[in-house]
């Protein structure tokens, strides 16, 4: 189980920095967004090139920091009912809802997305419109991001199942449920 928890202390520390630097992406589509619109209305110069970065970055943002929200324990729950349960209650929930909802999900997704990548990288796909950009790696962020989200699961899971055999005491959990 030692084991286990490094390679679950690795895949938090691998999605802290990924989260962190996707954030940063947000920052640069709102300096897009900015220019793009100074230039569209001072010099009436616009490109379909410059939305679609915004929208790449947006998707960037949107999709890489899920496993980080996960890791942080600030993804969408239930807490009128999940913070009146005693913590073991509430690893058990996290152990059952990852097993068998998020791991399921994200391995699905990934699987499917993946043909899609394949197809746009092959044919070289652009955008349909003019002076769009290239496709494909927008559409690398869909199985990567699953596949950060999955191993964070994975990360979440043995957390748990750590702090129900006694090896994590719950000292070394913050009020949210997650791993300091």
């Amino acid at each position: 189980m030692r084991a286990l928890l490094r390679i679950a202390f690795a895949i938090d520390r691998m999605n802290e920095r990924i989260g962190r630097l996707a954030a940063w992406f947000g920052l640069a589509a709102v300096i897009v967004c900015t220019a793009n619109a100074v230039a569209r209305y001072a010099f009436n110069v616009g490109s379909n090139a410059w939305l679609e970065l915004q929208w790449y970055l947006n998707s960037a943002v949107f999709l890489l920091v899920a496993g980080y929200t996960l890791k942080r324990n600030e993804h969408v729950r239930i807490d009128v009912i999940n913070g009146r349960l005693s913590p073991r209650a509430q690893a058990w929930i996290d152990i059952l809802g990852g097993i068998f909802m998020l791991l399921p999900t994200a391995i699905i997704i990934g699987w499917y997305s993946w043909p899609s990548l394949v197809n746009s990288f092959e044919i070289g796909e652009y955008s349909s419109d003019p002076g769009g950009l290239i496709r494909w790696p927008v559409r690398l962020l869909i199985p990567v991001a699953f596949g950060l989200l999955g191993l964070q699961g994975v990360s979440e899971i043995v957390k748990r199942a750590a702090f129900l055999k006694g090896l994590l005491p719950a000292s070394e959990f913050d009020k949210r449920g997650h791993a300091t």
